[in-house]
């Protein structure tokens, strides 16, 4: 008897310990804990025939075939650290990132150092050497050349030698950079032939433009860092494209004329090696012109076509060359609302709108097929909140769903076309590995989703859908508390951003709350964030909405999320709270100056105060100048309704912020102050536009400290 009394209580104690759920804690919301990250698989690579992948797991890398899922171990570290030693190279500590050509035929890099590797005659052979203090290194899929920038100058290593393209002394000249402050889709300055033997590359001469002075606070005396910061309506850079010729060793810009204060964008390489192609935008970005040049004389050829905006243009892709007839290319605009593709000969012919309708394209993917004649690319057709992957043929336009599940995908597609590994999440699944022939049927699933949040007491997450005053649909979400009760009354955390480029709200693992939101819901607030006009992904029209007047429809909006928010009973009205960064932090102190006394509480971190202290290529674009636009500039400066403050508001500002300088945040804790009305402030010394690494954890502890004491 007594056996069974034992028995039974171990069993109800198991019971209970397997249902109790585990809490959140601050450092989970910061991703300290490993296990909460979905998974995900190491350096997939598909093989150049496309029949075979490699992925990396345990300082080890696998063959898959992709047909059959069989794998086979490639490489583990003693393999490769034998073959360093015998090729008298020191060994690593851990498996580096192969590059598989084949399944014998590799590339990698070991520090400054490029190499070679044949695993069936354990040769490994040395392909170029960097200088250690290189950077922006973009290396050439022809051959193993690498370009790379040191300071301001541009380098290019052949062969391990290295010759320096540019000798600008003057560090306000700057080459092999990016420009135009990475706006309109530019990550990069350097780029490469299809041949190899060419780089193109951008010269951008800040000389003219003022120095912004950036303190560093860690020096005994406090030093300063200038940089160069073009703010809306002053002086602007002046940016030109070179052609460095390898095997001559000259240099050829592109006359792309005046004015020099226009912009050149999609740099892209004709496939015949003939002709340069750049998107000129002018100054004030309504109108474009995609441009022909000849690379041997650097002479303009011709003008393409035009597009012009009663608001602005905005071009973020290069050109994409069809490889089996490379007179045609595409082109992706939105100058009929939505991004579409758009093909076209390189007379600046229009063939055919290759996509059509109320969605947007979102990225392309390739041309696929023996004769190129299908594009694969992702979309919202299905849904603004997913991004799919689809196939449509260049003869009929039939577009074809590959992607089966509803979701935010991420596809990585085989060479050939054949095959695609889908990385996808959605509001039921963390993400998941699964294989796909190029119809979308499903072969196998490769990874499953841990889903170890199940394991947490997390609140509940719902989406819902209003409309603003136009009537746009407009989404929302909203996370209850842990162990909610409707009967009861609670504080709202609202989490906003609000700007372009920027979409919070998706068909993903947590509907993209991520897990601090959540964390704040297991603290007994409900947390809750719309995605308003001027928001990315849903056409033209609803991002440019705010066109010339930032903080109106975006507040309006909001405001009606807040509405929601005052109709549900288990709401407490008087214990509102508000935080958003960067744009988000525009936004939360406009929402508290343009309707006093809603919100209690309020953070905003990197504030943008008056968009004048804003640099050129976005506030120009959203903004206009303080010349053109001074009624916009006017109504949209939070320097202006200071008097309106109520509540406790707490401003957070990187002292090094690059992005939204810290003057921003001084010039409105210093307004404050002459209007006698009570801030609270922080700063994070050294840090830019958001608090990065170990900080970050003490930015949490710090928002919810604040919220929780005055909320």
């Amino acid at each position: 008897m007594k056996r069974l009394i034992v028995i039974t209580l171990l069993l109800m104690l198991g019971v209970q310990g397997f249902t109790q759920k585990k809490e959140l804690t601050i450092e989970d919301a910061n991703y300290m804990n490993a296990s909460l990250y979905p998974v995900r698989i190491s350096n997939l690579n598909w093989m150049d025939k496309g029949d075979y992948y490699t992925y990396s797991k345990n300082n080890s890398i696998y063959l898959v075939s992709a047909k059959r899922g069989t794998e086979k171990l490639l490489i583990d570290l003693d393999i490769l650290n034998g073959d360093l030693r015998r090729n008298g190279i020191d060994s690593v500590k851990r498996m580096h990132s192969l590059m598989f050509s084949d399944k014998d035929n590799c590339k990698f890099r070991l520090k400054d150092d490029y190499y070679a590797y044949s695993l069936s005659t354990n040769k490994i052979e040395l392909l170029n050497t960097l200088d250690k203090e290189a950077q922006n290194k973009t290396s050439n899929k022809a051959n193993s050349n690498i370009a790379y920038t040191i300071e301001n100058n541009l380098y290019v290593a052949v062969n391990g030698n290295q010759t320096q393209i540019t000798n600008d002394e003057d560090k306000g000249i700057v080459n092999g950079q990016s420009v135009h402050r990475n706006e309109f889709g530019i990550s990069g300055g350097i780029f490469w032939s299809p041949d190899g033997n060419k780089i193109a590359f951008y010269r951008m001469d800040e000389t003219m433009v003022e120095d912004y002075p950036i303190v560093n606070v860690t020096t005994d005396i406090a030093t300063l860092e200038n940089t160069k910061y073009p703010m809306a309506g002053r002086t602007s850079h002046h940016v030109s494209l070179g052609i460095y010729d390898i095997a001559s060793g000259e240099t050829v810009f592109m006359k792309t004329g005046v004015p020099l204060d226009q912009y050149l964008t999609t740099v892209t390489w004709g496939p015949e090696g003939k002709y340069m192609y750049i998107s000129l935008l002018n100054r004030d970005q309504n109108h474009l012109k995609l441009n022909k040049y000849d690379l041997v004389t650097g002479n303009f050829v011709k003008t393409l076509f035009e597009e012009k905006d009663d608001k602005y243009v905005e071009p973020e892709t290069p050109l994409y060359f069809n490889p089996s007839d490379p007179s045609q290319f595409i082109w992706i605009s939105e100058r009929n609302g939505f991004n579409h593709m758009y093909l076209y000969d390189t007379e600046g012919n229009l063939i055919n709108q290759i996509t059509k309708g109320n969605w947007l394209v979102t990225a392309f993917k390739g041309f696929y097929g023996k004769k190129s004649e299908k594009i694969y690319f992702m979309a919202t057709k299905d849904g603004y909140l997913q991004d799919n992957l689809y196939s449509v043929n260049l003869d009929d336009l039939a577009i074809t769903r590959i992607t089966p599940d509803h979701g935010t995908h991420y596809a990585i597609i085989s060479k050939d076309g054949k095959y695609i590994i889908d990385a996808y999440s959605n509001t039921e699944s963390s993400r998941k590995y699964v294989m796909l022939d190029y119809k979308g049927k499903l072969l196998r699933t490769i990874k499953e989703p841990n889903n170890i949040l199940d394991e947490y007491n997390l609140g509940e997450t719902k989406l819902v859908e209003l409309s603003a005053q136009d009537g746009t649909p407009l989404q929302a979400r909203i996370i209850l508390p842990t162990d909610f009760d409707e009967n009861k009354k609670y504080p709202v955390f609202l989490y906003v951003y609000g700007g372009p480029h920027a979409q919070l709200i998706t068909d993903s693992w947590l509907s993209g709350a991520g897990l601090f939101l959540n964390y704040m819901a297991t603290r007994g607030y409900i947390v809750f964030t719309l995605d308003n006009r001027g928001s990315a992904n849903r056409g033209r029209d609803f991002e440019q909405s705010i066109f010339r007047n930032c903080g109106s429809v975006e507040v309006d909006d909001q405001m009606l999320g807040v509405d929601y928010l005052k109709s549900l009973p288990y709401v407490d009205t008087a214990r509102l709270g508000v935080d958003g960064w960067s744009y988000g932090g525009f936004m939360t102190i406009s929402l508290m100056l343009d309707n006093p006394g809603v919100f209690k509480v309020g953070c905003a971190g990197g504030p943008v105060i008056d968009w004048k202290y804003y640099e050129i290529m976005y506030g120009e674009r959203y903004m206009d100048t303080t010349e053109t636009n001074p009624e916009g500039y006017e109504n949209s400066s939070l320097l202006n309704k200071v008097d309106n403050l109520e509540g406790d508001l707490l401003v957070i500002h990187g002292t090094s912020d690059p992005t939204v300088v810290w003057q921003n945040s001084l010039q409105f804790i210093k307004s404050c102050v002459d209007k006698n009305k009570m801030v609270d402030y922080f700063v994070y010394p050294g840090h830019g536009h958001n608090v990065r690494g170990k900080d970050r954890i003490h930015l949490y502890k710090k928002i919810v400290k604040y919220f929780d004491d005055n909320l």
